[in-house]
């Protein structure tokens, strides 16, 4: 059992205060936007007495990880935690499946394509779905919107260029939507440019039901003036997840979080194909190759209900669930894989075998799978990342 110091990512959407509230600290002045947790070799956790988690893991990983998961996973920790901070949007943005990711991974390598360069599209070779549950107000884009309900929205903006695709919208035609998203996204620069200018000035108008979505468009336009990212929001679900309410986004999900702070659990991977609302390379044909057009409302999920709260996602990768302990209940939990426990409210201690760590918010735990049970006491709120064993996937 070892406790970590993680690192921050100071992206530009990042808040000044959420990360450093969390940490207990005085905040830097800059944007920091994410906490990462885990063994990903850009931005491993160090081990307290150990050194860097991804070396650690990787120097003996049936101990750290157990067989099983060692043997799936090919010795690496399969799963990512991270602490979201949102001041600004992130772009619109998709995620491969673990067979595209090979794939595309395999051809950039063969095309020697450097790593870090700014046009590549895959930094590794794995898949990358998500949850991500809130701990503030959450606002996030998610999903391809129902065909008839995004109809309704661009009838009532009347834009001249969009009026051809209305029609298939309305009447359910397969693939409407995917028609409509790839014109887009594939339109001459000036004509691009000439939608983006009408779209931003339709958003002025009011829509009777779509007056939160309009009031997001409003501010992404004036964030992005000339992006056609603007026009693929329009056609997302857009939803605020509350405290303890999470989605799920498994490979080819369009989406795009807005505002708000909130744990993020994925497969350890850094994949993200863009598709727009950010001044980064945006890989139009590899994120349509990707982009699943299934529309429906967003699914929220909830926790299961007990002492240890479970939010269930149908991924082998990573399992994501919250302890919250009292002093007069403390809580032991069995563990078949490697653990990280992140202490996100109270004080909260540790105990395998016979070494005990006390958590603080904001502080977090390492638990080797050959350590055992883990018995929690305290009063505090603790968010528990592993393997999920239960899923086939």
């Amino acid at each position: 059992m070892w406790r970590l110091e993680n690192r921050i990512q100071p992206y530009a959407w990042g808040s000044t205060t959420a990360l450093s509230e969390l940490l207990g600290r005085a905040p830097t002045g800059a944007p920091e936007a994410e906490l990462w947790l885990g063994a990903h070799p850009s931005a491993p956790s160090i081990a307290e007495g150990a050194g860097a988690l991804d070396a650690l893991v990787a120097a003996n990983p049936l101990r750290t990880l157990g067989h099983a998961t060692a043997s799936r996973s090919g010795g690496t920790l399969p799963f990512l935690l991270k602490v979201l901070a949102v001041e600004q949007p992130l772009s619109l943005q998709a995620h491969p499946s673990k067979a595209q990711a090979e794939a595309g991974f395999a051809r950039e390598e063969a095309a020697g394509m450097p790593r870090a360069a700014p046009t590549r599209s895959y930094k590794d070779a794995n898949h990358k779905p998500e949850l991500v549950c809130a701990l503030t107000p959450f606002d996030a884009l998610c999903g391809f919107r129902p065909a008839a309900d995004t109809a309704r929205l661009l009838r009532g903006l009347d834009v001249p260029a969009l009026r051809v695709h209305l029609g298939a919208l309305e009447g359910g035609a397969a693939g409407a939507l995917e028609r409509l998203f790839r014109w887009v996204l594939t339109l001459p620069h000036g004509e691009r440019t000439s939608l983006v200018q009408a779209v931003g000035a339709a958003v002025e108008r009011e829509v009777a039901g779509f007056e939160k979505e309009l009031l997001w468009a409003r501010r992404l336009a004036r964030a992005y003036p000339s992006d056609v990212g603007l026009v693929g929001a329009l056609l997302l679900n857009l939803l605020t997840l509350e405290p303890g309410q999470a989605l799920y986004l498994p490979a080819g999900n369009l989406h795009a979080y807005l505002h708000g702070t909130a744990v993020e659990l994925m497969a350890n991977s850094d994949n993200v194909l863009r598709g727009g609302l950010t001044p980064k390379h945006v890989d139009v044909d590899e994120l349509l190759r990707v982009l699943v057009f299934d529309a429906a409302p967003a699914r929220v999920l909830r926790p299961s209900v007990g002492r240890e709260q479970v939010y269930a996602a149908p991924i082998w990768d990573f399992r994501l669930s919250k302890l919250e302990l009292t002093h007069a209940a403390p809580l032991t939990v069995e563990r078949w894989s490697a653990d990280l426990l992140f202490c996100v409210q109270g004080e909260v201690a540790v105990r395998c075998g016979d070494q005990t760590l006390s958590l603080h918010r904001g502080q977090s735990v390492f638990l080797a799978a050959d350590e055992g049970p883990a018995a929690l006491s305290g009063a505090g709120a603790v968010f528990r990342a592993t393997v999920n064993a239960e899923a086939s996937e």
